[in-house]
């Protein structure tokens, strides 16, 4: 008689964690591939309306900046609450459809840091925001350390600094805006490690397929485009080259 080993069989709760952990690298890889994809939209609009005259001179007037400048400026945060708000009525191509007009408009409004810093500074600001940002990607997905908490305290702090900025926008102190920039710097890579982590728990708790995850794909790219966008803004602030 043919004899089964005993350890040939897989413990019920090892299959479980195999196929959660499986579930969790295809949603982060899913989600990563779309703030990609958001960041590819923005860098070359961005470029477009920096390089392009015709484009240009659509944001800026004789007498100051123009009606798209100011929807550029402003739309994005009317798209963000949405997205938030409305994700659950929202079908997966409306999602995807808004994810991608705030990408473009965010890029029509940083364009004009092409006109403010140089070429050169712009560029290895970007690797360095890149390089800090994978690290603590990689960090947020392998840590065994619950961030839940440490997450917590980041959006505190970034309250915060939103109010601090709004009260600078007032008092103009340069040496307070840069103080600003650094806690931003700070907060943003902190985020960048609470979110992957966030991101790879939800991903191992939902099915593979279907439109809520993939909205939930969306937002979670949103989520990581933000990180990274404000990362690299406030490090141009630190250490960008004016023209």
């Amino acid at each position: 008689m043919e004899t089964q080993n005993f350890n040939s069989f897989q413990d019920p709760m090892d299959v479980q964690n195999v196929s959660s952990e499986v579930m969790a690298k295809t949603f982060t890889a899913r989600v990563f591939s779309w703030m990609f994809v958001g960041l590819g939209v923005t860098a070359v609009i961005s470029y477009l309306f920096a390089s392009v005259p015709n484009l240009r001179d659509a944001l800026f007037t004789s007498t100051g900046a123009s009606p798209l400048f100011y929807v550029a400026l402003f739309a994005p945060f009317a798209l963000v609450l949405l997205m938030g708000m409305a994700m659950q009525r929202l079908s997966y191509p409306a999602m995807i459809g808004v994810f991608l007009l705030y990408s473009g408009l965010m890029g029509v409004s940083l364009s004009t840091i092409f006109l403010v810093y140089q070429l050169g500074s712009i560029f290895t600001v970007f690797l360095i925001a890149a390089g800090m940002f994978g690290a603590m990607a990689v960090v947020g997905y392998t840590t065994h350390t619950d961030l839940t908490k440490f997450g917590s305290l980041m959006i505190m702090l970034l309250v915060g600094v939103i109010i601090a900025s709004l009260v600078n926008m007032f008092i103009h102190s340069s040496s307070f805006d840069y103080m600003i920039s650094f806690l931003c710097v700070a907060i943003f890579t902190g985020l960048t490690a609470y979110d992957v982590q966030k991101i790879k728990r939800i991903g191992g708790q939902i099915n593979a397929d279907g439109s809520t995850t993939g909205k939930m794909a969306i937002w979670g790219a949103l989520s990581l485009y933000l990180d990274f966008i404000n990362l690299f803004l406030a490090l141009l602030r630190i250490f960008g080259r004016r023209r």
